[in-house]
């Protein structure tokens, strides 16, 4: 009995030792993951700050579409922006074709959300509608490009969650990689992959997965300028899909800040007077 009584307690030692070091081992991983996420927020809230404080913005641009066999169309459009500044709701987005003449006159109003689905409205002028967008559709590229209707809703920092995945060197720059992940449910991204350069905190690159979690969309940011008040701008970007071998850039004409634009600018009634 004496002997059984031993073997019961080392056994009983053994067994709360284990428990102790499993226990500090799982502690000690999810501290690191907490540790992750704070300093993978961190990271994009410094990079969201310096994209903040333009109140209003106004900007050409030209789209290139361009096949897996290289074939190119190009289209001419313009975007005006008005900053918010909301725990709800994001920025407010207008994007205006002027050709050629078999898109001149579409545009897309966009009111960003936080964690609802963004508010978008699709006219199209040779119908002389006015679509809402689903929430469901919101994944679809956008106006044949390789940009989803998702794509072109402000990207807020409070839309996702974060996890820092440590630095690399990309073309020749430090940059701190992110993974962020779309808190609602109807991204048609699993998650995302953030490159944010060490230096002046842009976005470089960021490779989007489908909802399969494969690797769908490579989007890269070049051409970064700085502006008066430290505001950024990429003046050019590239969105390649892995999966069709298609690609569209967009090149950026200089932009204009604090042009007087309000809300009155970006309401749904404004898409059938557009011209």
């Amino acid at each position: 009995m004496l002997i059984n009584k031993q073997l019961s307690n080392r056994a009983l030692g053994l067994l709360l030792g284990a428990s102790i070091a499993i226990g500090a081992g799982l502690s000690g991983a999810a501290f690191a993951d907490d540790v992750s996420k704070t300093k993978g927020h961190e990271i994009a809230a410094r990079s969201d700050r310096s994209d903040t404080g333009f109140v209003s913005s106004e900007v050409e641009a030209v789209m290139t579409l361009i096949n897996k066999r290289g074939r190119k169309s190009t289209r001419e459009l313009s975007f005006k922006t008005l900053e918010r500044e909301s725990e709800d709701v994001g920025d407010k987005g207008l994007t205006i074709f002027a050709t050629p003449r078999d898109v001149k006159g579409t545009a897309l109003l966009s009111h960003a959300k936080i964690l609802a689905p963004d508010d978008q409205w699709l006219y199209l002028p040779a119908l002389k509608r006015v679509k809402r967008i689903s929430s469901a559709n919101k994944s679809g590229p956008f106006v044949g490009s390789e940009f989803a209707f998702e794509d072109f809703t402000s990207t807020e920092l409070n839309k996702y969650s974060y996890d820092y995945k440590g630095e690399d060197t990309l073309d020749g720059m430090k940059v701190d990689i992110i993974e962020r992940f779309p808190l609602y449910k109807n991204s048609g991204y699993t998650r995302q992959i953030s490159y944010i350069d060490q230096d002046v905190f842009q976005v470089r690159k960021i490779d989007f997965y489908d909802r399969k979690n494969s690797l769908l969309k490579t989007l890269t940011l070049s051409d970064q300028r700085e502006y008066e008040g430290g505001v950024w701008r990429a003046h050019m970007l590239t969105m390649v899909n892995h999966i069709t071998g298609k690609s569209t850039t967009l090149a950026y004409s200089d932009y204009k800040f604090k042009t007087g634009l309000a809300d009155k600018d970006f309401v749904k009634g404004i898409l059938k007077r557009i011209r």
